[in-house]
């Protein structure tokens, strides 16, 4: 499809129209990029003022559940809500399940929400290359809820927190006491934890993992002056607690708006992107530089016989970009 066709097929919510967006700004195609461009200048725009929320968690923690049961709430409240699930990719196959729309068939299915896995391809913090690209699309379209559900794989998902408004950490009962919770440095970015799957014969310990959490936040600093970041419990599986845990999300718009800071992070996160577009195209322009090719054989065979550090090797090539 032409980008003015597929533009206006995402501003009118054609789903299909949507899925090839997506598909488009996921190319990594040089010839692509052009298209990219038009297509985002086009859509940006009209992108809505949508809520943003990343959602992280340890793997079995919950998080296809929660969204699937959390989405489901929204729909029926009346909101439109688009979920993007990063799925992690084989570094040995290069291939990923991509099987989000099964664990989230209800949602899936809603005719008010848009569930889009992803595959990570490689990019560390939990998302992928193209996830802020792919909210731009997804709020022309008039999603006014963007969950962003990440790979879910360890301390080092906090890019998605620079990517949204709200970022929330499911974590488990039993997790571990208060000191496990401070080395977990994703916390310290948290808005909100919620102790998931604390329904049942989990209760009691949802309850001591909910204290331990409290006091493991007494000690890091908050993220925004204005909010301190609650620990809730909830159950994805039963929705026990969802209604909860989504009025401390529109608390905490509420709170960040009154006092501007809502507006300085939209503008943080608008750099953050542009430094991000910045780094890719100097990478990839130095992986494709005539110069850093001719040199790259040599230097890559100096640093596998031991004849040079990587780190010297790094400036040599950094050098041969340069000329």
């Amino acid at each position: 499809m032409a980008v003015p066709e597929l533009v206006d097929g995402v501003l009118a919510g054609d789903r299909a129209s949507i899925g090839r967006a997506l598909t488009l700004v996921e190319s990594i195609h040089p010839g692509h990029q052009p298209e990219v461009t038009a297509l985002l200048d086009a859509l940006s725009p009209h992108a809505s003022d949508s809520h943003r929320v990343g959602i992280t968690g340890v793997p079995g923690v919950g998080k296809s559940t929660f969204i699937e049961s959390l989405g489901g709430r929204l729909t029926a409240a009346g909101r439109r809500v688009a979920v993007l699930a990063v799925d992690p990719t084989s570094t040995v196959t290069g291939g990923s399940i991509l099987g989000d729309k099964t664990r989230m068939l209800n949602l899936a299915n809603d005719p008010a929400a848009f569930v889009r896995p992803s595959p990570s391809a490689g990019t560390l913090g939990g998302v992928t290359r193209t996830t802020r690209e792919s909210m731009v699309v997804l709020e022309a379209a008039g999603y006014d809820v963007v969950l962003v559900e990440t790979v879910g794989v360890g301390q080092s998902e906090t890019v998605v927190a620079g990517m949204v408004d709200f970022f929330l950490v499911l974590m488990l009962p039993g997790a571990g006491d208060e000191l496990q919770g401070i080395k977990k440095g994703v916390l310290e970015l948290a808005d909100m934890i919620a102790v998931n799957k604390a329904d049942g014969e989990n209760a009691p310990a949802a309850r001591t993992a909910a204290r331990d959490y409290t006091a493991a936040l007494r000690l890091t600093h908050p993220t925004s002056p204005t909010w301190t970041p609650p620990v809730v419990m909830c159950a994805g599986l039963s929705g026990e607690g969802l209604d909860e845990v989504w009025g401390q999300v529109e608390a905490h718009r509420m709170a960040l708006t009154d006092s501007g800071e809502w507006a300085d992070r939209r503008l943080a996160q608008r750099l953050a992107w542009m430094w991000s577009m910045v780094e890719g195209r100097l990478l990839a322009d130095l992986r494709a530089d005539p110069a850093v090719l001719d040199l790259l054989g040599v230097v890559e065979a100096d640093v596998l016989g031991g004849r040079t550090s990587p780190s010297a090797a790094a400036l040599r090539l950094l050098d041969a970009f340069g000329t």
